[in-house]
């Protein structure tokens, strides 16, 4: 299960990326709503791997400098690759949300959560970058594997 984690971690470290990389090279056709959306997937990333280690999380949609966004994720990886080496998959955490309400989850769900979550947000760019006239690159786990 750890390999099968890191791989998706894999996956969505270098799709970030990517995307980062394609919004930089259009900067002039982004709008608002694709900085905040790439800025919540980073963020939300970091929100699941604060929540599992007990550490201080971003807020949901606080706006990075576009500059830090790719250290952000790659910090993001290295930390959630930490995360699958070091804990057991099975443990459960106790966290907050947002507005304070508790929950519990299985770290392996918190992780495949992040991973799930990324993906959902970069669809939602791709489509964005589509409606301003920017070519929207290929995103999906089979062409990463491919």
């Amino acid at each position: 299960m750890k390999e099968k984690l890191i791989d998706l971690f894999e996956y969505t470290h270098h799709f970030n990326k990517e995307i980062i990389k394609h919004i930089s090279e259009n900067r002039s056709k982004v709008d608002e709503k694709i900085i905040s959306l790439i800025n919540h997937t980073l963020n939300a990333q970091q929100i699941w791997n604060s929540r599992i280690l007990g550490e201080e999380t971003f807020e949901v949609w606080q706006i990075n400098s576009f500059e830090s966004l790719d250290e952000i994720n790659q910090q993001n990886f290295l930390k959630s690759i930490e995360i699958i080496q070091k804990l057991d998959m099975d443990s459960r955490v106790e966290y907050q949300n947002s507005r304070g309400t508790k929950f519990e989850n299985s770290i392996f769900e918190m992780l495949f959560h992040a991973v799930n979550h990324s993906t959902y947000h970069r669809g939602q760019i791709n489509s964005l970058l589509k409606q301003n006239d920017i070519n929207p690159i290929l995103t999906d786990y089979i062409f990463y594997k491919r």
